[in-house]
């Protein structure tokens, strides 16, 4: 079986693999990290990755007004942790847990 997938890059160019597809086997270069194509598309007007202005604000529209029910609270946690504990409890209910984050 195949399918098409971007090659790694800044560039839109697809190319057929195979289903035992691995990037390093078929492409020598990286695939980008973290923010670099999104970035590069905004430096160059690319906007296929960007959602419109119009969409941004129907859905914000759409959450306007909306509360948690009187007898829930919002669950807030810090920048760069983990989640909130009560994330945790929730699961722990049913005996899962989360994945750690990796840095």
């Amino acid at each position: 079986m195949h399918f098409m997938v971007k090659e790694p890059g800044l560039e839109e160019v697809a190319t057929p693999v195979q289903n035992t597809f691995r990037y390093d086997d078929f492409f020598k270069s990286r695939a980008n990290v973290g923010y670099e194509a999104l970035l590069y598309d905004c430096m160059h007007g690319d906007q296929m990755l960007f959602q419109s202005a119009a969409t941004i604000e129907a859905g914000w529209a759409a959450l306007e007004g909306v509360n948690p029910p009187k007898n829930r609270k919002l669950c807030f946690y810090a920048a760069g942790d983990q989640g909130p504990k009560e994330a945790d409890q929730l699961l722990e209910r049913d005996g899962r847990s989360w994945l750690p984050l990796i840095d």
